[in-house]
């Protein structure tokens, strides 16, 4: 993916994550399954009969839940056999590009860092205007390429 294709694509992503971003989403004390299971009024043995499945997995995926040891195969397919739909998102505390922004501040600062005391040691120390001049100019070269490189370690 090019570069300006990936910003397109964070751009979209981040309009449809925007409407669950800052949503407190309460699970139910007993998890989702129970709690959607019990509210339908349907039993143990009915959701499994609609899922074609023995009523010991149900139970076991009722435990698994709330325990965050299920698979989102299985919450899927009970979610279907109780006419509705799963739903699973990761969604940012931020914006995407809020966050590719820190992230660039980061790398930036850290590259600052390395140049500043290779430069003091050299007796070449930049001033604070140059600093930031130069901070503002290794973000915007760190934007322009693939982000990727953001992320690595260094």
């Amino acid at each position: 993916m090019s570069p300006g294709q990936a910003i397109l694509a964070r751009k979209s992503l981040d309009r449809r994550l925007a409407a669950l971003r800052g949503e407190a989403v309460a699970v139910p004390p007993r998890g989702w399954l129970k709690g959607v299971r019990e509210a339908l009024g349907l039993s143990t043995r009915q959701l499994a009969k609609r899922m074609g499945a023995a009523y010991s997995r149900i139970t076991a995926m009722e435990k698994a839940e709330p325990a965050g040891a299920i698979t989102i195969k299985s919450m899927r397919e009970a979610a279907e056999a109780m006419g509705c739909t799963f739903v699973y998102a990761i969604v940012p505390t931020n914006s995407l590009d809020d966050i590719v922004q820190q992230q660039a501040a980061r790398k930036a600062e850290a590259v600052l860092a390395r140049l500043h005391h290779t430069m003091r040691l050299e007796n070449q120390a930049m001033d604070g205007a140059d600093l930031v001049t130069e901070r503002q100019r290794i973000i915007a070269e760190l934007l322009a390429g693939s982000t990727r490189r953001l992320w690595d370690d260094e």
